[in-house]
C-alpha cells in the first residue's frame, strides 16, 4: 500500500516530463551547476569575509561570523569592533589561542589598505581575481554579488508571476468588458516610459532592495499576462468545465482546480527566462547608477568599473565570464524546461 502511494505521488505524465528534463543532459548538467553556484553564493559569508570563522581565545571560543565582538574582549584599547587584521589584535589572539580564517579573508566591502601596488590591482596570490579601483576584492564581490542578484531576481520572478497570473485569469475566463477593460490598461501600462520614471525615483531618494523591487515590479508583471489570458480563454470552452459549470461549481473552483493547472504548463517554462531578465534589469540599473547604493555588492557595479578602468582589463574579462555563463546557464535551463513541458514529445 504505501509503494502504490510513492508511486502516485507524481502522475504518469509528471514522471515522463521530469525524465526528459533529466535526458537533456545540457539542461541537466546547467541545472547541477546552477545549484552549486547558489549554494556557494548562499555561503558567502563563510567562504569570503575578514572576520575569522571561529576563534579561540584564553580558553573561551568566539564566532565573529555570526556575531560582533568589542576590540577590548581581545586585548584591545577601544569599545569597537574588533578589526581581526589589525597587528595588535592578532598578535593578542596568536599569544594566548588561535583563529581559522575563510578561505577569502575579505568581504565585499573590505578595502585592503595594504596593497603594494595602487588599486585596481591584478590577480595575486591573495586576491585571486584582483581588486576594484577601491580596493576590495573582486572574487569577494561576484560571490556576493551572485547572492543578491539571484536572490532578487527569484522575488521579483515569483511575485510578478503571480500577479501576472492573476491578471491574466481575470481577462482569460470572464472576456467581454473584463477582458477589454484590462487589455486597454495593459497598453497604457506597458507605454510609460519606464527608464524616466526610475531616474525620477532615484533623483528622490536612494534605492534599496525593496524599493527597486517595487519598481521592476511596476514593470515586469505583465510578462505572463497574454500568455495565461491566452491559456483560459481556450480551457474555458473545455466539455468538462462546463460540466462543472453546470453542476452548481463556483467559478473561482473552476479557475483554481480545473484551468490553472493547465496553465501552470505555459507558465513554468517561462519562469527561466523571467529570472534571467530580471538579472540583467538589475544589472543595468546598477551600472547606469539608477539600481542599489554602494553598499550592496552589484554585479552592475563591476560591469562600470570595468568599462572605468580599461587599464585593468581583468575587471571587465572576470564580469563578462561570470554574467554570460550565468544567463546561459539559466537559458539552457529554459530550454530543457521547454522542451519537457511540450507535448508534442511526451504527448
Amino acid at each position: 500500500m504505501q509503494s502504490t502511494e510513492k508511486r502516485q505521488f507524481f502522475s504518469d505524465l509528471t514522471r515522463k516530463r521530469l525524465c526528459s528534463f533529466r535526458k537533456n543532459s545540457r539542461a541537466w548538467n546547467a541545472l547541477l551547476l546552477f545549484a552549486c553556484i547558489l549554494f556557494v553564493s548562499l555561503l558567502a559569508e563563510l567562504i569570503a569575509n575578514d572576520k575569522p570563522l571561529i576563534l579561540k581565545y584564553k580558553g573561551e571560543f568566539y564566532f565573529p561570523v555570526f556575531s560582533s565582538y568589542d576590540e577590548t574582549v581581545f586585548g584591545g584599547d577601544f569599545p569597537t569592533p574588533t578589526d581581526y587584521k589589525d597587528e595588535l589584535i592578532k598578535q593578542n589572539i596568536q599569544k594566548d589561542g588561535w583563529m581559522i580564517m575563510p578561505i577569502i579573508p575579505f568581504s565585499f566591502n573590505t578595502v585592503d589598505y595594504n596593497l603594494d601596488v595602487p588599486a585596481p590591482a591584478a590577480p595575486s596570490r591573495e586576491h585571486w581575481l584582483g581588486t576594484d579601483d577601491e580596493g576590495r576584492d573582486i572574487l569577494a564581490r561576484i560571490i556576493y554579488g551572485l547572492r543578491l542578484s539571484i536572490v532578487f531576481a527569484f522575488v521579483l520572478t515569483i511575485i510578478s508571476s503571480l500577479i501576472g497570473m492573476i491578471a491574466g485569469a481575470l481577462q482569460g475566463y470572464w472576456g467581454g468588458k473584463v477582458d477589454l477593460f484590462m487589455q486597454r490598461l495593459l497598453e497604457i501600462w506597458d507605454s510609460l516610459p519606464q527608464l524616466f520614471l526610475l531616474i525620477i525615483v532615484a533623483s528622490i531618494f536612494v534605492p534599496t532592495f525593496w524599493t527597486l523591487l517595487a519598481i521592476l515590479l511596476f514593470f515586469s508583471w505583465t510578462s505572463l499576462v497574454g500568455v495565461v489570458r491566452a491559456e483560459f480563454m481556450r480551457t474555458r470552452n473545455f466539455e468538462y468545465v462546463k460540466a462543472a459549470q453546470a453542476l452548481g461549481v463556483s467559478n473561482w473552483r473552476i479557475m483554481y482546480r480545473h484551468i490553472l493547472p493547465n496553465a501552470m504548463v505555459a507558465t513554468i517554462t517561462f519562469v527561466p527566462f523571467l529570472l534571467s531578465e530580471a538579472i540583467v534589469s538589475l544589472t543595468a540599473l546598477d551600472f547606469l547608477g539608477l539600481g542599489l547604493s554602494q553598499e550592496y555588492p552589484s554585479l552592475g557595479d563591476l560591469v562600470r568599473q570595468g568599462k572605468d578602468n580599461l587599464q585593468a582589463p581583468w575587471i571587465g574579462v572576470t564580469i563578462f565570464v561570470v554574467l554570460s555563463s550565468l544567463l546561459t546557464i539559466l537559458i539552457f535551463i529554459g530550454e530543457g524546461v521547454r522542451d519537457a513541458f511540450d507535448s508534442r514529445r511526451n504527448g
